[in-house]
């Protein structure tokens, strides 16, 4: 049953004018790209006294792996215990609570949700987590404009209306993207084209990215290195000549094969945690899970994360390709390990991490074999981006235009096109629902149980 049937009212207020809504949607967006950038660059200050303490842990090694391990552990330990003390909703990515506020399964988040996601982010991610940032600033965006809309007594499908926008603005300015933030609202939060929405989307991503690229400046999350025989060099890839394509096309199967096995991870990784709940405190296995990521920051500090360094030196091919493989595997196990941490965190810089290592490999691989045909493996690498994204997410034009936003690889439009077609075929022969659905249906139970 609606959460909005059982005695909750509605205000008097009707629906406002689209020029109304279009207007708070456009201070909505401020609100939301202004918390999402100040969001975004303390986890770029938070990443930086991490690998600057674990450098300084060098020189004393015992003393200081002790001290890395042990940071690392309390500091994911004290955002599991901010979550379940403080706003449970606040647990993962953000995205599935926005989603079943939308469809009116649960209620909005409460205000304080912001404080605890924004200060939970700030420990797990800048703790080394391997999770994403979009997460936090959707689910921070969603109730910035929705507690606008209630400042302004609008009725609630004005309110649910705003509530969209700025999760979409939050989107947009975690990737610098703001026609995908806009697509998002569309393609995965709704589902359908709603004219107000749209409008709306549109006007709250428009200012988020106004006001973030003040701090964040206005380039690509990732520049694009083309490989040549003579060198390298930034600047868009060459257009894929027709012998490449199905090359393109296995890649598609590849990417969907590794998305189903990857969504399967983190829903076993999130059962797991819930068997051992009884037994374990949530603090308990956060902590855990916090000195695993400590052990292997003392390690390879390169491996954990949020992953957008990872991603960047694939696509600038400066990373070894024989080591690429063993760092998809740990990837892939530590992000479906850190997702049932119950923390706040995403899950979209991970999945491009994992989508572009898979297609740097396949590429580097197609490379040695068909050595006539000049492949860029960095290509391969945006084009699994989008093909793994799709595949763990089913939201494909949100997945090929977020990545060419990101990387402003224009030219790999219709290579992405064509593997992500195929990834999406190869996850529904597999029978794998797309991961929020599932993860909505988890977050829905447990709202019902709490209530």
């Amino acid at each position: 049953m609606k959460w909005r049937r059982e005695g909750i009212s509605e205000p008097a207020v009707g629906e406002s004018n689209v020029l109304v809504l279009a207007l708070l949607a456009l201070i909505a967006g401020a609100g939301s790209g202004l918390i999402a950038a100040v969001f975004r660059l303390g986890l770029e200050r938070a990443d930086h006294w991490r690998d600057m303490l674990i450098s300084l842990g060098h020189d004393q090694p015992l003393i200081g792996f002790v001290l890395v391990v042990a940071g690392c552990a309390a500091a994911v330990a004290l955002a599991a215990w901010l979550v379940r003390r403080f706003s449970p909703q606040a647990s993962g990515s953000g995205i599935p609570q926005v989603e079943a506020a939308l469809s009116g399964d649960l209620p909005p988040a409460p205000s304080q949700i912001v404080t605890v996601k924004f200060a939970g982010g700030l420990l797990a991610i800048g703790a080394g987590m391997a999770l994403g940032r979009e997460g936090p600033s959707v689910q921070m965006g969603a109730v910035v404009a929705h507690m606008l809309g209630k400042w302004f007594h609008c009725s609630w499908p004005d309110r649910r209306t705003l509530l969209a926008a700025g999760a979409g603005a939050g989107l947009a300015v975690a990737f610098n993207a703001p026609i995908a933030g806009a697509i998002f609202v569309l393609e995965e939060l709704v589902r359908r084209f709603e004219t107000r929405i749209a409008v709306a989307a549109l006007a709250a991503s428009s200012t988020a990215i106004l006001i973030s690229r003040l701090f964040l400046g206005d380039a690509p999350d990732f520049q694009v290195t083309v490989s040549t025989q003579a060198a390298t060099a930034t600047g868009p890839l060459p257009y894929a000549v027709a012998a490449v394509w199905p090359l393109y096309l296995a890649l598609g199967i590849v990417e969907g094969v590794g998305a189903s096995l990857y969504s399967r991870a983190i829903l076993g990784a999130m059962s797991l945690a819930a068997r051992l709940g009884d037994r374990w405190p949530v603090e308990m296995q956060a902590a855990a899970i916090g000195a695993l990521i400590g052990v292997i920051g003392w390690f390879v500090p390169g491996l954990i994360g949020g992953g957008d360094e990872i991603t960047q030196r694939l696509l600038a091919s400066s990373s070894v390709t024989a080591i690429i493989p063993f760092a998809f595997l740990v990837r892939f196990g530590l992000g479906a390990v850190c997702y049932a941490a119950h923390t706040p965190g995403g899950l979209f810089a991970p999945l491009f991490v994992l989508g572009a290592q898979l297609g740097f490999i396949c590429g580097a691989l197609c490379q040695v074999i068909f050595p006539d045909l000049g492949i860029d493996p960095a290509a391969f690498a945006v084009v699994g981006m989008a093909a793994f994204f799709t595949g763990v997410v089913q939201a494909p034009i949100t997945g090929i235009v977020l990545v060419t936003e990101m990387t402003a690889a224009f030219t790999t439009l219709l290579p992405m096109l064509a593997a992500c077609f195929v990834a999406m075929v190869v996850v529904n022969l597999l029978r794998t629902a797309p991961i929020y659905d599932s993860l909505r249906e988890s977050v829905i139970k447990a709202g019902r149980l709490s209530s």
